[in-house]
């Protein structure tokens, strides 16, 4: 083992994560300003223009958030008039989210942006589609 330190950064799967995934976001920053949305309300935001309603819970496990992050981001996006929450019809107990109709036509303005982001990094699509791979595998893993 030698010279190996545990404890180095560079020996650090975690830390090119974290860094690539900041990095990643900061570039996001200016296209997501355009429309008034921070990145984790734009993931939230892509969930629900594939899948409006959705119940909270579901939507939580989707994008790998628990309900004290969550909570707070649907309560900005209904504040700014993006979406509703509600009580389920079937079980009062489970919260619905859904798309207004101003949350709805804010698709047509970020519809632009996954082009946008691909221009910023200069990956091939092989690489893009190992890394997209990997980095789901190791989510699963971490589940």
């Amino acid at each position: 083992m030698g010279d190996y330190n545990p404890l180095a950064l560079e020996n650090q799967l975690c830390f090119p994560l974290y860094a690539a995934s900041r990095a990643v976001i900061k570039k996001y920053k200016p296209f997501l300003n355009e429309i008034g949305l921070t990145y984790t309300q734009y993931i939230v935001m892509m969930v629900l223009w594939a899948e409006s309603p959705m119940n909270v819970k579901a939507l939580g496990e989707r994008l790998y958030l628990d309900s004290g992050t969550l909570t707070p981001l649907l309560k900005k996006l209904e504040k700014i008039g993006i979406v509703t929450r509600s009580r389920s019809d079937k079980d009062e107990r489970e919260l619905v989210v859904s798309l207004t109709e101003r949350g709805e036509h804010l698709r047509e303005q970020a519809v632009e942006i996954p082009s946008k982001m691909s221009g910023c990094v200069s990956l091939t699509a092989e690489d893009v589609g190992a890394l997209y791979g990997l980095l789901y595998k190791l989510l699963d893993r971490l589940r």
